[in-house]
C-alpha cells in the first residue's frame, strides 16, 4: 500500500514530541488508590480525555497536519471517521489554518457531530461502517485534489500518538504493563514502539470489542482478517477489518489481545466515574474492562490503563449509570 512508507520507530516518536508539545498538554498519569485496591494491582489511568477534542488521536492529528500544513492549506484535508480521529483532524486543521472534510459512516453519537460542527469542519455521512465511509473519502479525494488522511495507514499519526506513552514511561518507569484498545490500531502500535524499545520486559496489552474482532482474528491466525462487520457500541473501536500498518507493528510484538462486550465496557464506564471521577466513552473505557478481565495475571503489578476518550453521548451515559456493577 503506498500510504505505507515507513514503520515509525523510537527516534520519530521523540521528533514528534517537539511539535506535539507546543500544541497539547501533558496529560495526567492517575494513581486511584480505590481501583488498585478493587483489582489487586496498582491501577494508574492515562487520561487523555483531558485533551482539547477529549481524546488521544489528537497526537497524531497535530503531528500530521504540522508536518503537512503547506500542503493541507493549499488544497484542504479530508479523512473518514466515526469520531475522534475526526475530531483531531479539525482540531489541526483550525489550529494551522486549512479546511478540513470529514466522511462519517451513519449512526455516530450526536455529541461528536456537534463537536466537529464547532471545530469547523464540513461532515458527510456515508455508509453504515468505517470501512464504507473510508472508501467514499479516498474517492473524493481523488476527484477534488484534496489530501487525504487514511485514518490508520498512515505512520505520521503513530508518531504523534507515541508521544503519550513516552509520557507513560517517563511518569511510570516502573511500570509492569500496559493497556490499550485497538480500534485501528494506532495507540497500541505506539505503546509497542515506545514500550518495547525501552524495555522488552515491558507487556503491552491490545483490546477489541468482541463484535469487532477482527484484528484480534489477524494476530492469532497470523494473517489480515476482515470480518465485514462491527457490532459494537464502541465507535472507537467499531471497525470491520485489520489494517496494514498496525498489524506489520503488532504482530510479533504484542503481547495479548483481550475481547470485551459492550456490557463490560459499560460497567468500567461507571467503575471509572465511581471510583476516579472520570467520563469515558466505550472505547475510551475499554482497557479497564480488559484489566478487570484478566485481574489475576496482573496481580501485584504496575499497570497503566489507557483511557483513550471522554466523548460520549448524553442518553448512552444516564443509561451506564443505571448499571448495577
Amino acid at each position: 500500500m503506498d500510504s505505507i512508507l515507513w514503520i515509525p520507530n523510537l527516534r520519530d516518536v521523540y521528533k514528534a514530541r517537539k511539535v506535539v508539545s507546543k500544541y497539547l498538554p501533558r496529560t495526567p498519569l492517575l494513581y486511584s488508590k480505590r481501583l488498585s485496591r478493587l483489582l489487586g494491582f496498582d491501577v494508574y489511568l492515562k487520561l487523555e480525555n483531558t485533551q482539547p477534542v477529549r481524546a488521544f488521536k489528537v497526537r497524531g492529528g497535530v503531528y500530521y497536519m504540522y508536518v503537512n500544513r503547506d500542503k493541507a492549506v493549499e488544497k484542504g484535508v479530508i479523512t473518514a471517521s466515526t469520531g475522534n480521529h475526526a475530531q483531531s483532524i479539525a482540531y489541526a486543521a483550525q489550529l494551522f489554518g486549512a479546511e478540513a472534510t470529514i466522511v462519517m459512516p451513519h449512526g455516530v453519537s450526536k455529541v461528536k457531530i456537534d463537536a466537529l460542527r464547532a471545530l469547523g469542519a464540513k461532515l458527510i455521512f456515508h455508509g453504515v461502517i468505517y470501512e464504507e465511509a473510508r472508501e467514499y473519502a479516498e474517492k473524493l479525494a481523488v476527484q477534488k485534489d484534496m489530501l487525504y488522511v487514511h485514518g490508520v495507514n498512515e505512520p505520521l499519526l503513530y508518531a504523534g500518538v507515541g508521544t503519550m506513552h513516552l509520557e507513560n514511561i517517563e511518569d511510570n518507569p516502573d511500570v509492569d504493563a500496559i493497556i490499550n484498545p485497538i480500534g485501528g490500531g494506532s495507540g497500541a502500535s505506539s505503546a509497542v514502539i515506545v514500550a518495547k524499545s525501552i524495555d522488552t520486559e515491558i507487556k503491552v496489552i491490545g483490546v477489541q470489542a468482541a463484535g469487532a474482532n477482527s484484528f484480534y482474528l489477524s494476530w492469532r491466525n497470523k494473517e489480515l482478517t476482515a470480518t465485514g462487520k462491527a457490532d459494537t457500541i464502541a465507535e472507537g473501536l467499531a471497525t470491520s477489518r485489520a489494517y496494514e500498518l498496525p498489524y506489520m507493528i503488532l504482530k510479533d510484538r504484542i503481547d495479548d489481545i483481550v475481547l470485551v462486550t459492550d456490557l463490560e465496557m459499560k460497567k468500567a464506564m461507571k467503575l471509572l466515574f465511581e471510583y476516579a471521577g472520570q467520563v469515558a466513552e466505550p472505547a475510551g473505557a475499554s482497557a479497564l474492562a480488559a484489566a478487570i478481565k484478566i485481574r489475576e495475571e496482573l496481580k501485584d503489578k504496575n499497570v497503566i490503563i489507557m483511557i483513550t476518550g471522554g466523548n460520549v453521548d448524553h442518553a448512552l451515559f444516564r443509561e451506564v449509570l443505571k448499571i448495577r456493577v
